[in-house]
């Protein structure tokens, strides 16, 4: 059984995810989220995604997830299937998924540290364009870009927002970050970076009380912010749980091949 022996069982509010977790009550002696030594998701990748951001909040390290699809797309999930949960768990792959740190500083000078699974996106406010300074590593690489937005994306995110903005595909454990503009205007032929994942990546908005920006860390926002610090924590890697035959870095390899 993979050496679980504490599983909790959580699901989206939605109805068919409830009818799901009812048909596995008695799968299992469940207990509590804060518990457990293996987690079963069921719902959608919006669903995983809050679920491993639960497990980032708990005082003890993040314990794997094993997800089954019960949402939209389920990228991030597995097939969901009501019988056969132990044999799935104990042939399960596990993959390591380290998340980015987001430090975001106010106008108001007021610090909120967030962290993001998929992507740190900064979105302008208002009809104005927003302005950027790019920083690498605390050197200019873009002293003022304007765009929609920029954003950045982990592996495990590549295939979301930042696939839709135009961003490279990157392969899970190819240790290296996308940088990507969203409706760049200048500089006109820049389409964005591959980075190293230890690079720290800065973004500072000029002109931030006519052009206010909000920093957004998968699903969490902050509004009206001067400098966003992006860099990963390897402090609280996570880890997901995968069918053989349906795993994360097959599924990520493939995206760049669907027409």
């Amino acid at each position: 059984m993979n050496g679980f022996e504490r599983w909790a069982l959580v699901a989206s509010p939605t109805a068919v995810a409830q009818t799901a977790a009812a048909e596995l009550a008695d799968a299992m002696d469940w207990v509590a989220f804060d518990d457990a030594d293996v987690v079963i998701a069921l719902g959608g990748d919006g669903f995983m995604l809050q679920t491993l951001h639960r497990l980032l909040e708990r005082r003890a390290l993040p314990v794997p997830v094993f997800g089954m699809n019960l949402g939209t797309v389920g990228f991030l999930m597995n097939e969901w299937r009501r019988h056969g949960l132990q044999e799935r768990l104990a042939r399960a792959r596990p993959f390591k998924v380290t998340p980015l740190a987001m430090t975001a500083t106010g106008i108001d000078g007021r610090i909120h540290t967030l962290p993001a699974i998929n992507e740190v996106s900064l979105l302008r406010e208002t009809r104005q364009t927003a302005k950027l300074e790019v920083t690498v590593n605390d050197r200019v690489v873009l002293p003022e870009l304007a765009c929609d937005g920029i954003l950045v994306a982990t592996p495990a995110g590549s295939t979301a927002y930042n696939f839709s903005a135009q961003g490279p595909i990157l392969p899970l454990g190819s240790a290296m970050v996308a940088l990507t503009p969203i409706s760049a205007f200048r500089p006109r032929r820049w389409r964005g970076a591959i980075l190293p994942d230890k690079a720290r990546i800065g973004l500072r908005v000029l002109d931030p009380g006519k052009r206010p920006v909000s920093a957004v860390a998968d699903q969490r926002e902050v509004r009206d912010v001067a400098q966003v610090d992006i860099c990963m924590d390897r402090q609280h890697e996570l880890t997901l749980l995968f069918d053989p035959e349906h795993a994360l870095d097959d599924r990520i390899t493939m995206e760049q091949f669907i027409a």
